[in-house]
């Protein structure tokens, strides 16, 4: 296991509470990824067949609005995208462009099917953290519109739950 990235991964809030024999099995059967500035990671509608974590540069997360990129977020080192498709196992639901020249750990899905099968209780700690991970966001995302309806009286439809 390389230690830089297993101290990474120990210190994000995704990967809390997992065991090291864990930690070695998700590093050993994942893949370094390593992207030019203005590559894509994936686009809109892919399947979404992996989780990356960002170890170094910028990756920007954006959807397409009448053919033109809109920017959604930007995600630095330490930072995690990907992980909605792994949960609900849709298509992806916007694309992920290397804002920079990246570095990253793909972990496929498989990775977490082979967790599941060595360490059950393993499996579904990281799959909570992957929703507490997703639900963040939300509650961010659910601040931004709560804020567009207050700042121009635009209705949106309801995201989110309480």
């Amino acid at each position: 296991m390389n230690e830089h990235q297993a101290k990474m991964l120990r210190q994000m809030a995704v990967f809390g509470g997992l065991k090291n024999e864990s930690l070695d099995l998700i590093l050993g059967e994942s893949h370094r990824l390593v992207l030019a500035a203005g590559d894509y990671f994936f686009h809109e509608g892919d399947p979404g067949e992996s989780l990356y974590v960002i170890e170094a540069g910028t990756v920007v997360i954006q959807r397409n609005w009448k053919h033109e990129p809109i920017m959604l977020g930007r995600l630095a080192s330490g930072d995690c995208f990907g992980e909605m498709s792994l949960i609900d196992f849709q298509p992806r639901s916007a694309a992920a462009q290397a804002e920079c020249n990246c570095e990253t750990i793909e972990i496929p899905r498989t990775v977490l099917q082979s967790l599941y099968r060595m360490d059950v209780e393993q499996y579904a700690m990281i799959m909570m953290n992957l929703g507490r991970e997703v639900s963040r966001r939300l509650r961010i995302a659910d601040d931004c519109l709560f804020q567009l309806q207050q700042d121009h009286g635009v209705e949106t439809p309801f995201a989110g739950t309480v």
